[in-house]
């Protein structure tokens, strides 16, 4: 078991600058929209390569060794821009669980970034992937508890997608599930998608959890999603993701 020196050795600057991985890389932002109030919720940050490469192309770079500096790096490195961009909704930050030994000391750069930078705790949201094998289910709720404790809030990506489902939600609450895409897609002709998002819809109604639809790419897939109560989207068909930038959004 790593110790925790190791996790305090990472400050906001050596962050900004690689945090000593051998690589860099910065990040994309993809808007989240809510089609009632008509106003950007939040923008994701996408990891990118500094020449536009794919996340693919840095995340096959990660490994055992090298998770936590890249997870702090990728706080930081969000933080920072979406300061420097004047981003005035939430950022949404993909972190990864596995990463995280203490909350209490992986969250400190974090905060640092924060103050350094400008930005507003309360403005970020911390999401974590369904798709990630969770070996430890207790320590993911008390990583949940402890940002939300802090003033961040929590979202579960990729939901419908990964090992656990409706599992996870029974053994805590995030402020925010993200439906994977994959059933969003052409749910608009496709019955069993239907009743499958409209009892986690439901389910999340009852644990006052908001739901966000994200790869949406149609204006029917759109509509029927809102006729489920639906009201925050991200997707192609209001804007691709914008390299170190703010896309233009369209379709709101």
């Amino acid at each position: 078991m790593k110790d925790d020196q190791e996790y305090k050795s990472i400050g906001c600057w050596e962050c900004t600058k690689g945090a000593g991985l051998g690589f860099d890389f910065t990040m994309a932002f993809q808007p989240i929209v809510d089609t009632t109030s008509k106003k950007v919720f939040a923008q994701e940050a996408l990891v990118r390569g500094t020449n536009e490469e794919p996340a693919g192309e840095i995340l096959g770079c990660i490994n055992d060794e090298n998770r936590y500096r890249f997870d702090q790096a990728c706080r930081v490195k969000a933080v920072q821009l979406g300061a420097a961009l004047n981003i005035d909704s939430f950022i949404s930050i993909n972190f990864l669980p596995n990463a995280v030994y203490r909350p209490e000391l992986c969250i400190r750069t974090t905060i640092e970034a924060a103050e350094t930078f400008g930005f507003p705790v309360k403005q970020i949201i911390f999401e974590f992937t369904e798709g990630e094998k969770i070996t430890d289910h207790v320590h993911l709720r008390e990583i949940i508890q402890y940002y939300r404790d802090t003033g961040f809030l929590t979202a579960i990506d990729d939901f419908g997608a990964g090992y656990s489902g409706l599992n996870l939600l029974a053994d805590f609450q995030t402020d925010l599930v993200k439906l994977d895409m994959g059933l969003i897609r052409d749910i608009s002709h496709n019955k069993n998608r239907q009743a499958i998002v409209k009892g986690i819809v439901q389910v999340c109604n009852e644990l006052a959890i908001k739901v966000i639809a994200e790869g949406v790419e149609t204006y029917e897939e759109l509509t029927i999603l809102q006729s489920f109560g639906i009201e925050l989207f991200q997707g192609y068909y209001f804007a691709k993701p914008k390299f170190k930038g703010l896309a233009v959004i369209h379709n709101l």
